[in-house]
């Protein structure tokens, strides 16, 4: 019988993170948990401090809670050695940072061919998928430019490119907006929807802006280190889907 996927792809169980800062104990997460099902898109808010960055870290296995259970498509994390999860990082998460965190002397497509460098694809397959990445998020004409060549909205769509091209299962977008001008950051959520609609990538991203996090169909609200709430988005901005 073929095996069946199970629904659940993140599964946190009361997620705790302290960290010493000198004297004094700093819980940046006090007993989170949080259940995200395959194919979902949801952002998580809060305040500066309030602990959001520090659960997409160990969600995008960079970082290990000092105590509570993570389980990503079945598999607790904590069993996992050092090269199984760099596995995970590069073949199943995609990373989005607000600094965009190209490589200033690379183009566009040799940014985006990175991963696959890592991966030991070879060359004239690593161009043919690196292409069609950068053709998903509408920045092909541009592969020869370089990071400062290109706007803010360009970068973070070559960063988004660089996210997709090993096609992973989740993105995880740390206030990929930040940085960007209102109509570039519109843009660059409606490339988020696109691949969550067309391609069933789970998305996660981390905001402050509530106008960004309507993109969304759930918002995850937290505040001192605790979830406070979890809701589906009331008024979704609606999908745009390429024709």
């Amino acid at each position: 019988m073929e095996e069946r996927q199970s629904p659940l792809l993140i599964d946190a169980r009361d997620l705790v993170k302290i960290y010493q800062m000198g004297q004094v104990q700093v819980c940046a997460l006090c007993g989170v948990s949080l259940q995200v099902r395959r194919g979902e898109m949801l952002a998580i808010m809060g305040a500066s401090g309030s602990g959001k960055s520090t659960l997409l870290n160990i969600l995008g296995c960079l970082d290990t809670p000092t105590s509570g259970q993570y389980y990503l498509d079945g598999i607790s994390v904590a069993t996992l050695d050092d090269d199984q999860l760099a596995h995970i990082r590069g073949r199943k998460i995609g990373f989005v940072f607000q600094n965009f965190n190209l490589l200033p002397r690379a183009t566009a497509l040799g940014n985006v061919e990175l991963p696959l460098i890592y991966s030991g694809v070879a060359p004239r397959k690593r161009r043919e998928l690196a292409l069609a990445a950068l053709e998903a998020v509408g920045l092909a004409d541009r592969m020869h430019h370089r990071p400062n060549e290109l706007s803010g909205g360009q970068q973070q769509r070559v960063a988004i490119a660089r996210a997709i091209v090993n096609q992973p299962a989740i993105i995880l977008a740390d206030e990929p907006t930040g940085n960007l001008d209102s109509r570039s950051g519109e843009e660059i959520m409606a490339i988020f929807q696109r691949l969550n609609a067309e391609r069933g990538i789970t998305i996660i991203l981390v905001t402050h802006e509530h106008d960004i996090a309507r993109h969304a169909r759930r918002i995850v609200r937290i505040a001192d280190g605790r979830v406070v709430e979890d809701q589906p988005v009331s008024t979704p901005v609606p999908t745009i889907v390429a024709t």
